[in-house]
């Protein structure tokens, strides 16, 4: 016999979603609007940590984690969800908008802030400038793309981020392609297998995916 579905406009329960501010930010509200109208007594807590310990699903500190995932448990599920690109953002009035296309010596010579947890002012996008001989000026290191954006929005600086994450922060600014080729963007969905049959955390996966994937 087939399990019985759910009835999730009866289901009181909490899950807790670490995910970055700029996961959030795109697709926090979305996320929430669906999840509330086919169960309202669900409620999400997105968990914002500056270290992604792997042993937090392990120990059920979270129910769910995503993002550029690193080193996790043996055991762990995880599902590629989103494949992404960075572009470079100034604000609308920028010098640079009125280019039609950017060179990577451009791109170098200009003022530009970056986005680190550790604080790092240097990564892959410069070890792909210095490939080519070229080295850019990081005037400032933030901890989110959102933040990032904000910076660029009312600076002269460049911001480097992932194109689909921040559709809306990026609403208004100037986007281009990057000068250099730099690694795909690949944002993961990890859960822990005693979820991996539950119905209402396989429902919440979904609903994730789906978002992801538009």
């Amino acid at each position: 016999m087939a399990p019985q579905k759910p009835d999730f406009k009866q289901i009181d329960r909490v899950f807790d979603v670490r995910a970055n501010e700029g996961f959030v930010f795109q697709y926090g509200g979305k996320l929430i609007k669906a999840v509330s109208r086919e169960a309202p007594g669900i409620r999400l807590s997105f968990v914002i940590k500056a270290e992604k310990k792997p042993n937090a699903l392990r120990d059920g500190q979270i129910d769910l984690d995503i993002g550029v995932l690193g080193e996790s448990g043996p055991e762990t599920r995880m599902q590629t969800i989103q494949r992404d690109r960075f572009v470079g953002v100034v604000r609308a009035d920028h010098r640079l908008s009125s280019h039609e296309t950017i060179s990577a010596k451009d791109y170098a010579e200009a003022h530009h802030v970056s986005v680190s947890r550790r604080g790092l002012f240097s990564g892959p996008i410069d070890k792909a400038l210095e490939i080519i001989g070229l080295r850019r000026q990081v005037s400032a290191v933030v901890t989110s793309f959102p933040s990032a954006l904000s910076v660029a929005r009312t600076t002269d600086l460049i911001a480097s981020v992932p194109e689909r994450q921040t559709a809306e922060a990026r609403r208004d600014m100037y986007t281009f392609p990057l000068p250099v080729e730099t690694e795909e963007v690949r944002v993961s969905m990890m859960w822990h297998p005693r979820s991996e049959h539950d119905p209402v955390h396989r429902w919440l996966r979904e609903h994730v995916r789906q978002l992801c994937s538009t």
